[in-house]
């Protein structure tokens, strides 16, 4: 296992790959353009990421996605003249990439006495968000697996720790070297551990959040 959260690291390759096969494959199918129609394109993340993914590929170029957005712009304007309601339906990416993490932490816990050693011996560090998420689903059913896992996610922090602690040392004036990869790189993971990587599954909970929020600050 690679330096980092191995869900968020599943979960984003997911995702790139979703956007290539829409970019490559699906710009003109029209089950997936119902789909974008539902909730008048994707969500600003995953709007603004596959057009930047586009841009940077030479083999896709804008097109695609112009000619997706030019149909959402058509469907807005439409609304507009008949003084319809515009849909908000939720992101379909991001509906992809939430069921893709639920599958994800229930295969890692139900295999979690094959992986539990392997993760140990790794530099992963699962971030809070995918432990907590593991941890639910082992409490009720391996409970034991559940505390070892806890015992190992305490040591990688506590290794990580050191880590950022050594980096922030480094910058004292009577300091003599300069950082070591190790440590510059411990900031990054430090954030990966605590709030985990960017993705339609954290932007729902958000989301969500918000929604709870409003409703109860209304009340």
């Amino acid at each position: 296992m690679k330096e980092g959260c191995p869900v968020c690291r599943i979960l984003k390759e997911y995702e790139e790959s979703e956007i290539d096969t829409i970019l490559y494959e699906h710009v003109n199918d029209p089950a997936v353009r119902a789909k974008f129609k539902e909730s008048l394109g994707l969500c600003t993340y995953h709007a603004w990421k596959t057009l930047k993914k586009a841009y940077s590929n030479p083999l896709l170029g804008p097109l695609g996605v112009a000619i997706i957005y030019e149909h959402m712009l058509s469907t807005y304007i439409k609304t507009l003249k008949s003084r319809e309601k515009v849909k908000g339906g939720e992101c379909f990416l991001c509906l992809l990439v939430e069921e893709k993490e639920k599958d994800t932490v229930e295969a890692i816990a139900e295999r979690i006495e094959e992986l539990l050693p392997v993760y140990e011996s790794s530099e992963a560090i699962i971030c809070k968000r995918h432990h907590e998420m593991i941890d639910s689903i082992l409490r009720e059913k391996n409970p034991q697996s559940a505390e070892r896992l806890r015992k190992v996610q305490l040591e990688k922090l506590k290794k990580l720790r050191e880590r950022m602690n050594s980096f922030i040392n480094k910058f004292d004036y009577r300091a003599t070297e300069r950082p070591t990869k190790e440590e510059v790189s411990s900031l990054p993971l430090t954030i990966e551990a605590l709030k985990g990587l960017e993705n339609g599954a954290t932007l729902r909970k958000k989301e969500r959040k918000k929604r709870t929020r409003g409703v109860l600050l209304w009340r």
